[in-house]
């Protein structure tokens, strides 16, 4: 382990059992966390490490409006950020309803260190690219959702963390990065003030329309690269979660859209219509009696919501943190944008859409305007 942490990292494994394990380093993704897996004695566990001082400040338990704005965007967003704690009580959350997080073996929150089950290296997304079979997999992670949303979303998780609500505040700031990132980024200027009104306007309106009764525990990032194939592990256990410490209770629309429109990956549009009426049947029979043509506006809404604003976050890893492989992800992100915007529920934003970013610069690709 290489860097300024690894003297700490090594104090952190003495006394865990895994004190002479040697650590070799993941690739990153688009957090600030890295994560190594500890190999000894013919076992391995995975180390996270969490830097401290690396993110903006989460949302404390209790914060007004004001507060999470003074904050900044994590706390707005209701994102953990550096704070471990909320991995760890939702890990303990899911294990408890019998779904596959990892069992968390040592944990130093203060320093930002947690050591926790190995899932292995079969991610959804690389399975899935050796010709695994869709239907089986895709069908597991389905009934693993129903199984998160077969009870209303707890108010607290275990260590009485309060699990926060899926606010219109946090929604808002998230679509905002479409106007805060890509719009420079596709176009080569800062949104203009009245395209950054109008546009949050429409989406208070539109997403005020569709805010469900009840909510769920909403992942946030259910997709094939933080999900593991686990075949040798029984009925829901065999899929496996990570990358679950922004969760919240929401829509239940929203981790199944997560999955079907994956920025990474295609997914055919017969097998996500499958898995939506896989999910409606399930949770039907569970007694919610979801009205079909509410949920498929639902649907609609969030997945625009969830794409508008992936766009923004990719624009902005690849131009504030340098992160340019990012880019390549864009076309598949706005066809899927595209599509979703064609709900009438979405005529106003579609027709915005339309007037402030025209189609030809909607890749995103290095020559489309770019920022430097």
């Amino acid at each position: 382990m290489n860097g300024d942490r690894s003297e700490e990292a090594r104090e952190f494994l003495t006394g865990t059992g895994w004190d002479d394990a040697r650590l070799v380093a993941l690739r990153g993704d688009a957090s600030t966390r890295r994560y190594y897996r500890a190999l000894h004695a013919g076992k391995s566990a995975m180390l996270m490490d969490q830097p401290q001082k690396a993110e903006a400040p989460s949302c404390p338990p209790v914060a007004t409006p004001e507060q999470r704005f003074a904050l900044g965007y994590n706390a707005v967003a209701r994102l953990a950020g550096a704070n471990c704690s909320r991995f760890i009580a939702t890990a303990n959350y899911l294990r408890g309803r019998g779904l596959a997080a990892p069992e968390i073996y040592a944990a130093d929150v203060a320093k930002g260190f947690v050591l926790l089950e190995d899932f292995g290296d079969d991610l959804y997304a690389d399975v899935l690219g050796r010709g695994a079979d869709e239907m089986a997999m895709y069908s597991a992670a389905t009934d693993a959702i129903v199984r998160m949303h077969a009870e209303p979303a707890p108010p607290v998780l275990p260590g009485q963390l309060p699990l926060y609500d899926y606010d219109l505040h946090a929604e808002l700031a998230e679509v905002d990065l479409m106007t805060e990132w890509f719009v420079p980024h596709a176009l080569g200027r800062s949104a203009a003030p009245d395209e950054i009104l109008e546009h949050r306007a429409l989406w208070s309106e539109t997403l005020s329309s569709v805010r469900s009764a009840g909510s769920v525990f909403v992942h946030r990032d259910y997709h094939a690269q933080n999900l593991f194939w686990l075949p040798g592990r029984q009925g829901l256990c065999s899929v496996g979660m990570i990358d679950f410490q922004d969760a919240l209770a929401g829509n239940r629309s929203y981790d199944l859209i997560s999955l079907l429109e994956d920025a990474r990956r295609d997914v055919a549009p017969e097998l996500a219509r499958a898995m939506q009426n896989r999910y409606f049947a399930a949770i039907n029979a569970q007694g919610c009696n979801i009205d079909e043509e509410a949920f498929a506006a639902e649907l609609s809404v969030t997945a625009a919501q969830r794409n508008t604003k992936i766009a923004g976050i990719f624009a902005r890893l690849a131009n504030r943190d340098g992160k340019r492989r990012y880019l390549s992800l864009l076309p598949r992100v706005w066809g899927y944008l595209e599509r979703d915007l064609s709900h009438p529920m979405l005529a106003k934003l579609r027709a915005w859409y339309d007037r402030a970013i025209p189609s030809e610069t909607r890749s995103g690709c290095e020559t489309a305007g770019a920022l430097a």
